[in-house]
Protein backbone atom coordinates (compact mmCIF):
# COMPACT_ATOMS: atom_id res chain seq x y z
CA UNK A 1 0.00 0.00 0.00
CA UNK A 2 2.85 2.41 0.83
CA UNK A 3 4.48 1.76 -2.53
CA UNK A 4 1.22 2.50 -4.33
CA UNK A 5 0.60 5.70 -2.36
CA UNK A 6 4.08 7.06 -3.04
CA UNK A 7 3.78 6.33 -6.75
CA UNK A 8 0.17 7.44 -7.27
CA UNK A 9 0.44 10.74 -5.35
CA UNK A 10 3.51 11.74 -7.36
CA UNK A 11 1.82 10.79 -10.62
CA UNK A 12 -1.39 12.60 -9.69
CA UNK A 13 0.47 15.78 -8.77
CA UNK A 14 2.45 15.68 -12.00
CA UNK A 15 -0.47 14.82 -14.30
CA UNK A 16 -2.45 17.74 -12.84
CA UNK A 17 0.20 20.11 -14.17
CA UNK A 18 -0.52 18.97 -17.74
CA UNK A 19 -4.16 20.02 -17.52
CA UNK A 20 -3.69 23.02 -15.24
CA UNK A 21 -0.20 24.46 -15.74
CA UNK A 22 -1.35 27.68 -14.09
CA UNK A 23 -3.21 27.50 -10.78
CA UNK A 24 -4.26 30.06 -8.22
CA UNK A 25 -0.95 31.03 -6.63
CA UNK A 26 -2.60 31.99 -3.34
CA UNK A 27 -4.08 28.55 -2.65
CA UNK A 28 -0.99 26.85 -4.04
CA UNK A 29 1.26 28.75 -1.63
CA UNK A 30 -1.03 27.94 1.30
CA UNK A 31 -0.79 24.26 0.39
CA UNK A 32 3.00 24.57 0.26
CA UNK A 33 3.08 26.28 3.66
CA UNK A 34 1.03 23.45 5.16
CA UNK A 35 3.35 20.86 3.60
CA UNK A 36 6.47 22.71 4.72
CA UNK A 37 5.28 23.24 8.27
CA UNK A 38 4.14 19.63 8.58
CA UNK A 39 7.44 18.31 7.24
CA UNK A 40 9.46 20.58 9.53
CA UNK A 41 7.38 19.63 12.57
CA UNK A 42 7.54 15.88 11.97
CA UNK A 43 11.31 16.14 11.50
CA UNK A 44 11.91 18.14 14.69
CA UNK A 45 9.35 16.43 16.93
CA UNK A 46 9.53 12.85 15.72
CA UNK A 47 12.46 11.87 13.50
CA UNK A 48 15.40 13.73 15.05
CA UNK A 49 14.62 12.74 18.68
CA UNK A 50 14.40 9.07 17.64
CA UNK A 51 17.68 9.28 15.73
CA UNK A 52 19.61 10.88 18.57
CA UNK A 53 18.02 8.62 21.18
CA UNK A 54 19.23 5.50 19.36
CA UNK A 55 22.69 6.81 18.51
CA UNK A 56 25.93 6.19 20.39
CA UNK A 57 27.53 9.08 18.54
CA UNK A 58 25.10 12.03 18.53
CA UNK A 59 27.86 14.45 17.55
CA UNK A 60 28.40 12.62 14.27
CA UNK A 61 24.67 12.58 13.61
CA UNK A 62 24.59 16.34 14.10
CA UNK A 63 27.36 16.76 11.54
CA UNK A 64 25.48 14.55 9.07
CA UNK A 65 22.30 16.56 9.54
CA UNK A 66 24.37 19.62 8.66
CA UNK A 67 25.79 17.80 5.63
CA UNK A 68 22.28 16.95 4.48
CA UNK A 69 21.20 20.55 4.90
CA UNK A 70 23.93 21.86 2.61
CA UNK A 71 23.61 18.92 0.23
CA UNK A 72 20.03 20.01 -0.31
CA UNK A 73 21.32 23.47 -1.12
CA UNK A 74 23.38 21.94 -3.93
CA UNK A 75 20.41 19.89 -5.16
CA UNK A 76 18.25 23.00 -5.07
CA UNK A 77 20.80 24.84 -7.21
CA UNK A 78 20.61 22.04 -9.79
CA UNK A 79 16.81 21.72 -9.73
CA UNK A 80 16.17 25.49 -9.53
CA UNK A 81 14.08 25.05 -6.37
CA UNK A 82 11.46 22.71 -7.81
CA UNK A 83 11.46 20.54 -4.69
CA UNK A 84 9.92 23.33 -2.63
CA UNK A 85 7.37 24.42 -5.17
CA UNK A 86 9.02 26.91 -7.48
CA UNK A 87 7.09 26.86 -10.74
CA UNK A 88 8.82 28.20 -13.81
CA UNK A 89 6.57 29.46 -16.58
CA UNK A 90 8.24 30.80 -19.72
CA UNK A 91 6.96 32.64 -22.75
CA UNK A 92 5.70 30.51 -25.61
CA UNK A 93 8.54 29.23 -27.72
CA UNK A 94 11.16 29.75 -25.02
CA UNK A 95 13.16 26.59 -24.30
CA UNK A 96 16.22 25.61 -22.35
CA UNK A 97 18.59 22.76 -23.08
CA UNK A 98 17.11 19.36 -22.31
CA UNK A 99 20.07 18.78 -19.99
CA UNK A 100 18.49 21.30 -17.59
CA UNK A 101 15.39 19.13 -17.25
CA UNK A 102 17.50 16.00 -16.80
CA UNK A 103 19.57 17.64 -14.05
CA UNK A 104 16.39 18.73 -12.28
CA UNK A 105 15.03 15.20 -12.55
CA UNK A 106 18.26 13.70 -11.15
CA UNK A 107 18.32 16.11 -8.21
CA UNK A 108 14.67 15.52 -7.36
CA UNK A 109 14.98 11.79 -7.99
CA UNK A 110 17.87 11.49 -5.54
CA UNK A 111 15.93 13.39 -2.91
CA UNK A 112 12.83 11.26 -3.49
CA UNK A 113 14.90 8.06 -3.32
CA UNK A 114 16.37 9.05 0.05
CA UNK A 115 13.06 10.07 1.60
CA UNK A 116 11.48 6.82 0.41
CA UNK A 117 14.21 4.91 2.24
CA UNK A 118 13.20 6.54 5.52
CA UNK A 119 9.84 4.77 5.37
CA UNK A 120 11.35 1.28 5.59
CA UNK A 121 10.02 -1.05 8.28
CA UNK A 122 12.54 -1.88 10.96
CA UNK A 123 13.35 1.74 11.73
CA UNK A 124 11.92 2.34 15.21
CA UNK A 125 9.83 5.48 15.36
CA UNK A 126 10.27 6.42 11.70
CA UNK A 127 8.02 4.06 9.75
CA UNK A 128 4.87 5.74 11.07
CA UNK A 129 1.78 6.98 9.30
CA UNK A 130 2.61 10.57 10.28
CA UNK A 131 5.96 10.40 8.48
CA UNK A 132 4.35 8.84 5.42
CA UNK A 133 1.75 11.62 5.39
CA UNK A 134 4.51 14.20 5.59
CA UNK A 135 6.26 12.71 2.57
CA UNK A 136 3.02 12.46 0.58
CA UNK A 137 1.82 16.02 1.10
CA UNK A 138 5.28 17.23 0.16
CA UNK A 139 5.48 15.01 -2.93
CA UNK A 140 2.31 16.19 -4.73
CA UNK A 141 3.30 19.87 -5.15
CA UNK A 142 6.88 18.75 -5.83
CA UNK A 143 5.71 16.63 -8.78
CA UNK A 144 3.43 19.43 -9.99
CA UNK A 145 6.32 21.90 -9.99
CA UNK A 146 8.63 19.40 -11.72
CA UNK A 147 6.20 18.87 -14.59
CA UNK A 148 5.65 22.61 -14.88
CA UNK A 149 9.36 22.84 -15.64
CA UNK A 150 9.48 19.81 -17.92
CA UNK A 151 6.67 20.95 -20.21
CA UNK A 152 8.60 24.18 -20.82
CA UNK A 153 11.80 22.35 -21.75
CA UNK A 154 11.01 18.96 -23.33
CA UNK A 155 8.22 17.32 -25.31
CA UNK A 156 5.05 16.11 -23.59
CA UNK A 157 6.00 12.49 -24.24
CA UNK A 158 9.37 12.95 -22.55
CA UNK A 159 7.72 14.88 -19.72
CA UNK A 160 5.45 11.91 -19.01
CA UNK A 161 8.43 9.56 -19.08
CA UNK A 162 10.46 11.75 -16.70
CA UNK A 163 7.44 12.04 -14.39
CA UNK A 164 7.18 8.25 -14.34
CA UNK A 165 10.88 7.98 -13.40
CA UNK A 166 10.39 10.51 -10.61
CA UNK A 167 7.28 8.75 -9.30
CA UNK A 168 9.23 5.48 -9.07
CA UNK A 169 12.14 7.01 -7.13
CA UNK A 170 10.56 6.93 -3.65
CA UNK A 171 9.13 3.41 -4.00
CA UNK A 172 12.56 2.27 -5.20
CA UNK A 173 14.20 3.91 -2.19
CA UNK A 174 11.75 2.18 0.12
CA UNK A 175 12.32 -1.18 -1.58
CA UNK A 176 16.11 -0.80 -1.40
CA UNK A 177 16.05 -0.02 2.33
CA UNK A 178 13.68 -2.89 3.03
CA UNK A 179 15.83 -5.30 1.05
CA UNK A 180 19.08 -4.26 2.71
CA UNK A 181 17.57 -4.41 6.19
CA UNK A 182 15.92 -7.77 5.62
CA UNK A 183 19.18 -9.28 4.41
CA UNK A 184 21.21 -7.57 7.17
CA UNK A 185 23.47 -6.26 4.42
CA UNK A 186 23.70 -2.88 6.14
CA UNK A 187 23.46 -2.27 9.88
CA UNK A 188 20.85 0.03 11.38
CA UNK A 189 23.67 2.34 12.50
CA UNK A 190 24.58 3.14 8.90
CA UNK A 191 20.94 3.64 8.04
CA UNK A 192 20.72 6.14 10.90
CA UNK A 193 23.64 8.02 9.36
CA UNK A 194 21.80 8.12 6.04
CA UNK A 195 18.56 9.21 7.69
CA UNK A 196 20.42 12.03 9.46
CA UNK A 197 21.44 13.34 6.04
CA UNK A 198 17.82 13.12 4.86
CA UNK A 199 16.70 15.01 7.97
CA UNK A 200 19.04 17.80 6.91
CA UNK A 201 17.36 17.72 3.48
CA UNK A 202 13.94 17.98 5.13
CA UNK A 203 14.96 20.89 7.34
CA UNK A 204 16.28 22.83 4.37
CA UNK A 205 13.24 22.20 2.17
CA UNK A 206 10.62 22.81 4.85
CA UNK A 207 12.13 26.05 6.17
CA UNK A 208 12.65 27.34 2.62
CA UNK A 209 9.01 26.65 1.76
CA UNK A 210 7.72 28.58 4.77
CA UNK A 211 10.28 31.40 4.47
CA UNK A 212 9.77 32.01 0.74
CA UNK A 213 5.98 31.69 0.77
CA UNK A 214 5.38 35.38 1.47
CA UNK A 215 6.20 38.24 -0.87
CA UNK A 216 9.16 40.22 0.51
CA UNK A 217 8.95 37.90 3.54
CA UNK A 218 6.18 39.98 5.10
CA UNK A 219 4.00 38.60 7.87
CA UNK A 220 0.85 36.89 6.56
CA UNK A 221 -1.78 35.87 9.10
CA UNK A 222 -3.41 33.23 6.87
CA UNK A 223 -0.12 31.49 6.20
CA UNK A 224 0.84 31.65 9.86
CA UNK A 225 -2.46 30.01 10.81
CA UNK A 226 -2.00 27.29 8.18
CA UNK A 227 1.54 26.63 9.43
CA UNK A 228 0.36 26.42 13.06
CA UNK A 229 -2.46 24.04 12.11
CA UNK A 230 0.01 21.73 10.36
CA UNK A 231 2.35 21.81 13.36
CA UNK A 232 -0.58 21.21 15.70
CA UNK A 233 -1.62 18.11 13.77
CA UNK A 234 1.88 16.67 14.22
CA UNK A 235 1.90 17.46 17.95
CA UNK A 236 -1.53 15.88 18.49
CA UNK A 237 -0.46 12.84 16.48
CA UNK A 238 2.61 12.40 18.66
CA UNK A 239 0.59 12.70 21.87
CA UNK A 240 -2.00 10.19 20.69
CA UNK A 241 0.60 7.68 19.52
Amino acid sequence: MTYLLLFSVAMLGGVTAFSRPKIDSGYYKLALVFAGSYLFSITVIHILPELFHESNNPGLLGILVLVGFFLQQVLEYISKGVEHGHIHVHEKGHRHLESTAILALLALGLHAFLEGGMLANGNPGRSTNSLLLGVLIHKAPEAFALVSVLICEVSKRKSVFYLLVFALASPLGLFSSQYLMTGDAVSLTYFNYLFAVVCGNFLHISTTIVYESSSDHKFNARKMIVALVAAGIVVVGEIIS
